[in-house]
């Protein structure tokens, strides 16, 4: 793993000249908009970087930014890589490995997700202060590298506590509906049914979606404090569970997204 890391960023380093970013963002379903806040010096699209898994969903960009946000010297992935693309855990967060060695002190995630809790409506953002793993294995299983992480991290804290409470600040200063709660991890790409909504839902889950959890998981072996976020665009509420459509699932994160991206620029600027 460190050799592919590190070809890796050599190979960015080279292409960026050197560019060394403070922070990294990733950038979910529907919510590339963040990117025109970014003065861009250098974009790579994951095909061309050695290594690099790439995106096959037809609505994310599959691209690296490198530029600079509200003074901060950025990186971000507009587009993501999930398990039920078919790649493995160590491949969808090879990434936030890569974004580590490049040198990134803070990590910013968002996603759009499915809200459980009959309190959270479509549109609002939830502000993800703790999770539930039901993907079907960790991507730290296999041989540990100890110059990555230690062979057991801890998760009693995986979403830094600090950024948590200035967003919510920032919501509040803004007439924002943001709530926070538990996310729920789960493999996809199919939508749950009645009973497993019911189900995630008495587990204590607030939202749930395809991505996230890894991501965080493994920026916690290395170590890297954590914020995530989600847009949630539809309601997985078992008495009126309405029939998936993708269209206005990205339709409500577009709305949703301006909310959004102001909480993470300001959040972002106050680092």
């Amino acid at each position: 793993m460190y050799q592919t890391v590190h070809e890796t960023v050599q190979y960015i380093k080279q292409k960026t000249n050197s560019f060394e970013p403070e922070i990294g963002i990733v950038l979910g379903t529907g919510l590339g908009g963040l990117v025109t806040d970014i003065q861009v010096e250098y974009s790579l699209m994951y095909s061309n970087i050695p290594n690099f898994p790439i995106s096959t969903l037809e609505f994310h960009s599959g691209k690296l930014i490198f530029g600079t946000l509200n003074g901060k010297k950025v990186i971000a992935m507009q587009g993501r890589l999930h398990y039920y693309e078919g790649y493995s855990m160590q491949q969808i967060t090879f990434p936030m490995r890569v974004l580590k060695a490049l040198g990134i002190s803070w990590l910013f995630v968002s996603n759009a997700a499915g809200s459980l809790n009959p309190e959270f409506k479509k549109g609002d953002l939830m502000i993800i202060n703790d999770h539930i793993n039901l993907m079907p294995e960790s991507p730290l299983r296999g041989r540990n590298d100890s110059d990555m992480g230690p062979r057991f991290p801890d998760m009693s804290a995986p979403y830094n506590k600090m950024l948590i409470t200035r967003a919510l600040e920032i919501a509040k200063k803004d007439g924002i509906t943001c709530h926070q709660g538990v996310y729920v991890g789960v493999t996809g790409p199919n939508l749950e049914t009645k009973a497993e909504y019911r189900y995630l839902r008495i587990i204590g889950g607030d939202a749930v979606g395809m991505s996230t959890v890894p991501e965080v998981i493994v920026a916690n072996h290395m170590q890297l404090p954590v914020f995530a976020i989600s847009v949630l665009t539809d309601e997985g509420f078992p008495e009126d569970l309405q029939p998936f459509n993708l269209g206005e699932i990205l339709e409500t994160a577009a709305q949703a997204e301006p909310k959004l991206t102001s909480i993470l620029s300001q959040l972002i600027s106050a680092l």
